[in-house]
């Protein structure tokens, strides 16, 4: 069986025997065989498939599945963990054929495109399994899926990020932005409403955006980038990294240069990487979603169609535990978060040793 989360919860941890009921738990290219084992059983069968198992990101992810399991009872449940090697596509068809094949309730996948599984989509729901897409959507797609959901409303991180770094900064002082690439769609999309805020909020009259630089999501890069930035703008009071790549660039070069405390530094990043940069001061606080809530969530969502009180269609609604009520909205998409989450020295060591 390949390597599952360790860092979870005591009453998570025990969830985590459910895995060893499902044979098909390992990764690698191709599904084993064998009997369908969730056919006629009581229980309700998940599984999750993720780009690519190793990845902590989505092993996080994970846990928050066993977490809402040992809630609602692990005798309710069969959850299978089961993906490819390697974050591509056709790699991840076998696994939802097994799904289907081992008479699985659900599927949940983290899609490596957004129309390359279609077919395989179409057929799962013809056998009657639902096919939930997780941590992203699938544009262009989405007749292909029951629902997505989905880890923040993506239109807020732009407001969220600026009300952050404005707070760090006193609410005045000039800043600039690291980036991605110059075309990356989300990246460019909170961008632009990281201008819109700074030029319709009052709040940010005393802020100026100098510059938005690129770092191409290289590490050697974004340093480089963050370099220039100092260079060019000596007295320069804070700087926006959206990307994590990019914000752990930024706070290497503002360590090294002895200006920590001097230039803020927040942005969007892994708990697990920048916790260091937190606990040392050159980063007060930075933001992301939650990927174990979007786990927990998932169970919730299931849990509540199996009660008959709930189908996935558009203003339908469902308690999710501890997330409260959530809403399918007109695309079909259910939000994990309404904003992005602050990790700071409060909650960074809970946090960073998921992902």
């Amino acid at each position: 069986m390949r390597r599952i989360l360790k860092t979870v919860s005591a009453a998570a941890a025990a969830a985590m025997l459910l895995v060893s009921v499902a044979a098909c738990a390992g990764g690698g290219q191709n599904p084993a065989g064998g009997e369908a084992e969730g056919a006629g059983s009581d229980r309700l069968t998940i599984h999750f498939i993720p780009k690519n198992l190793g990845n902590p990101y989505f092993e996080a992810l994970s846990s928050g599945f066993y977490d809402a399991i040992s809630e609602l009872g692990e005798d309710n449940f069969e959850y299978v963990y089961t993906g490819p090697d390697v974050a591509d596509a056709a790699n991840q068809i076998p696994f939802v054929e097994e799904a289907v094949r081992r008479g699985a309730d659900a599927i949940f996948i983290a899609a490596n495109s957004n129309d390359a599984l279609n077919d395989a989509f179409d057929a799962a729901r013809e056998a009657g399994v639902r096919v939930y897409i997780i941590n992203q959507d699938i544009p262009g797609s989405e007749d292909h899926r029951d629902a997505a959901i989905m880890p923040v409303d993506f239109e807020t991180v732009g407001a969220a990020q600026i009300g952050l770094l404005a707070e760090q900064m006193g609410y005045k002082g000039r800043f600039a932005i690291l980036s991605a690439t110059v075309d990356a769609p989300d990246q460019n999309m909170w961008v632009e409403l990281m201008k819109d805020e700074l030029s319709n909020n009052p709040a940010y009259a005393d802020m100026e955006l100098l510059e938005v630089f690129y770092g191409d999501d290289q590490f050697d890069k974004s340093a480089s980038e963050t370099e220039a930035i100092i260079g060019k703008y000596p007295d320069i009071d804070g700087i926006i990294a959206p990307t994590a790549v990019g914000i752990g660039a930024v706070c290497k070069v503002v360590q090294d240069s002895g200006m920590a405390g001097r230039i803020k530094v927040t942005g969007l990043g892994l708990p697990s990487e920048m916790a260091g940069f937190v606990k040392n001061g050159v980063c007060d606080g930075f933001q992301l979603w939650n990927p174990p809530y979007e786990g927990y969530l998932a169970v919730y969502m299931v849990w509540a169609e199996s009660k008959g009180n709930f189908t996935p269609a558009p203003g339908a609604s469902f308690s999710a535990g501890k997330l409260g009520e959530r809403t399918v909205l007109p695309n079909g998409q259910i939000l994990t978060l309404e904003t992005p989450m602050l990790y700071d020295g409060s909650n960074i060591d809970e946090y960073s040793i998921l992902f």
